[in-house]
């Protein structure tokens, strides 16, 4: 292999998973279940800074029973994926925009933010050496998880001096299996997070916390929960891990606005700028859930839709809770959405132009 990562030492690997059992493997991935050969890691420490960059084999890591994540949750991560081309070759969807907000998230936990370039680097290098992995089905890609975690050896409640980056990289197909819109649960008893909290940083914590409202909505029948603002308990924030649009028979959008309490989605922000370019109108205004219910039953609501990473753009069928119990349009994709969805993918997989200079080459 060529070395296009100087920031990077690549140590070769002598065992590698062999060619049938990888093809077998990426026939239909589970999300996230099957791990590539490779990963990168690079070590922090107060004394050194950033140093001993690696991309080697993947292997498990042996911490003592001290390592502060262990303990106070210091933790941050990101999701990016990298995507076969249409013409040839893989490309990375705007991974700049994910290292910016990775150092955003270090900063909100008090930990040693990573240098952009170098978390560029780190994820394209990944990429590159495991291209093999990424499957050949339509809709799939290589997912691929960057993190870091506080590994200082002490129960002391202190912000982070050592730390531990690493990415490592998951062949997936959809998140969401089939084709059809998703139902969600108004959670009434817990929120996602508060102002002055953590919400727009992207940290283990926050999903921690939104489990037992995913497991209130799996119990109602429900794929996934929606969450209120903590204050008054009425404003549409988002999902348990995704950002939320609606779209109104006017053709226009609306999504709630990122106020300190709303990750700021990579995808999301995809979305406002697609549909502007397409013409049509984004606001990015709080919504009021006994609106969403009494647009939707007069049809000034037609489409509501949720986005992510791993979710890309999904369609929203129904909205139920202990207050709340309505259809979205015909229950089903709508055309916006449809729309938006394809316009996304063929810039993630090259099928058409990139305007927005998204794409990254490796």
């Amino acid at each position: 292999m060529t070395q296009p990562y100087p920031g990077l030492t690549f140590e070769p690997t002598q065992s590698l998973t062999p060619a049938a059992e990888r093809q077998a493997l990426l026939e239909n991935p589970a999300f996230g279940k099957v791990l590539t050969d490779h990963m990168v890691t690079i070590h922090h420490s107060a004394e050194q800074g950033w140093h001993g960059a690696r991309l080697a084999a993947r292997q498990d890591f042996n911490f003592a029973p001290s390592t502060t994540v262990l303990h106070y949750g210091l933790e941050i991560f990101e999701g990016l994926k990298a995507y076969r081309q249409a013409g040839g070759g893989v490309a990375l969807f705007r991974p700049q925009a994910n290292a910016r907000r990775f150092a955003h998230s270090a900063r909100r936990l008090a930990m040693p933010p990573l240098p952009e370039a170098l978390f560029v680097e780190s994820v394209k290098a990944l990429a590159h050496l495991d291209q093999d992995w990424i499957p050949s089905t339509d809709a799939a890609s290589l997912y691929l998880r960057p993190f870091m975690i506080a590994t200082d050896q002490t129960l002391a409640l202190k912000p982070a001096g050592d730390c531990l980056y690493s990415v490592i990289a998951s062949p997936v197909g959809p998140y969401f299996q089939g084709s059809g819109a998703v139902s969600l649960w108004v959670s009434d008893n817990y929120s996602r997070a508060a102002p002055g909290g953590t919400g727009d940083a992207k940290c283990g914590g926050n999903y921690a916390a939104a489990m037992l409202a995913q497991l209130e909505a799996s119990a109602q029948g429900c794929d996934q929960v929606v969450f209120l603002d903590a204050v008054e308990r009425r404003w549409v924030e988002e999902l348990g891990g995704m950002n939320v649009f609606f779209v109104f028979d006017d053709g226009s959008l609306q999504t709630p606005p990122l106020s300190g309490t709303i990750l700021a989605g990579i995808t999301r922000d995809s979305i406002i700028q697609l549909a502007r370019s397409q013409g049509l109108t984004v606001r990015e205004e709080r919504y009021d859930i006994g609106q969403w219910q009494a647009d939707a039953q007069s049809g000034r609501l037609v489409e509501a839709f949720a986005c992510g990473t791993a979710a890309v753009v999904t369609p929203i069928g129904q909205v139920r809770g202990n207050r709340f119990d309505f259809a979205i349009g015909n229950g089903g994709a709508g055309e916006v959405t449809a729309m938006l969805k394809g316009a996304l993918l063929d810039i993630q997989y090259g099928r058409a132009e990139d305007p927005f200079g998204w794409r990254v080459v490796i």
